[in-house]
């Protein structure tokens, strides 16, 4: 039976590392192999990077461009040769394929990501490969996904993927940067939350020059695509053909096993498909309610907030030390909730001068991060 499959390939696998030309070996390959995985039944979508590092190839730049309106309009530059390339390709192998374009405005407002969701389900249902980059060219720092790894794990959970290939320049995730620490052991197999959060401790870097992932954003990638029921892998962008192999079960590359339990559309877009625009700091109390006894938030178990945010907005649930250990909308704006904080449920009437909600945050609206 087919399966639904992500595959992010990152610059640094797309592009030579000493000049930033094209790899069109690595990009021909991976395009043999999408088709072939297309003609075994499963539908994919291609998460490419690139066009920033393609369009300083293109332009002669010896460096990425730092500022926003120039790394803008090189993007514009590359994107369109990065798109050639790859028509050209698949257009010999006689596969459709389509350029998606995202911005995180198009996952914040629900009716953009059900319609960004509905035009994936077509273009699968029409046999089409997506091909999907982050709109470099508009997109403003304040609504960017950051790196393309966190834009294939949303672009994952969204479509309710099998499947997540982080194709990187290592064969998998070690315990500490290979290419500087001679001992560093590869990691097989990494089964939960609490096993991520150790490793995002432990592993840090950057990407390439050309680039702007490294191994910290694929963590934080799996982090979210394994709550949506993804598996997730890590593997050499240099040998896409080993991704056929992994789907069968062959043991390459790193593994984060999906939770038996995903959490629900709704839910994830909430932890993140949103932006939050403030923090609430919680006590003990509130802390053990909301993430052992599946409760609401009350007003009374927040010590202090920070930001400006409206009602139904998103916000970071906080621990004292500022650990965020969830996410919901609230039903209060910062104003009323500074003068309700700390005080009970049926005190709010007579501090606001009408009658609000009993909740902060409902249940319904919150998920644990």
């Amino acid at each position: 039976m087919g399966q639904k499959i992500v595959i992010k390939i990152g610059t640094s696998s797309l592009t030579q590392p000493e000049t930033s030309q094209l790899a069109l070996s690595t990009i021909a390959t991976l395009t043999e192999t999408i088709c072939d995985l297309r003609r075994a039944g499963h539908q994919v979508i291609l998460v490419s990077s690139g066009a920033v590092g393609v369009g300083c190839a293109r332009l002669g730049l010896t460096e990425r461009p730092k500022s926003i309106a120039l790394k803008q309009a090189v993007a514009a530059v590359g994107q369109g040769r990065l798109m050639r390339i790859y028509d050209d390709l698949f257009t010999t192998l006689e596969q459709a394929i389509a350029q998606v374009l995202l911005t995180r405005a198009d996952l914040v407002q629900r009716n953009r990501y059900l319609n960004v969701y509905n035009t994936f389900k077509e273009l699968l249902t029409l046999g089409v490969i997506p091909i999907v980059n982050e709109n470099d060219t508009v997109a403003i720092e304040e609504l960017k996904f950051g790196d393309n790894d966190t834009l294939s794990a949303l672009v994952a959970s969204l479509v309710e993927a099998d499947w997540l290939f982080l194709l990187t320049d290592v064969d998998s995730l070690y315990s500490a940067d290979p290419r500087t620490v001679a001992d560093a052991k590869p990691i097989s197999i990494v089964n939960s939350i609490d096993e991520l959060t150790k490793l995002q401790i432990k592993t840090g870097g950057q990407g390439s020059q050309w680039g702007t992932g490294g191994m910290i954003t694929k963590i934080s990638a799996a982090r979210i695509a394994i709550a949506a029921g993804v598996r997730t892998v890590i593997t050499h962008g240099r040998f896409p053909r080993n991704i056929p192999k992994i789907i069968a079960g062959e043991p390459i590359g790193t593994h984060f096993t999906p939770q038996p339990e995903p959490t629900s559309a709704r839910k994830r877009w909430i932890a993140y498909g949103l932006i939050p625009e403030g923090q609430l700091y919680l006590d003990p109390g509130a802390i053990e309610a909301i993430t052992q006894g599946g409760k609401s938030l009350l007003a009374a178990g927040i010590k202090s907030i920070s930001g400006e945010f409206d009602t139904q907005e998103a916000v970071q649930i906080c621990d004292s030390s500022g650990e965020e250990i969830a996410r919901g909308l609230v039903n209060y704006n910062s104003q009323e909730l500074h003068k309700i904080c700390g005080c009970h449920s049926r005190e709010i009437r007579d501090i606001l001068g009408y009658a609000g909600a009993d909740t902060v945050v409902h249940r319904d609206n919150l998920v644990l991060t």
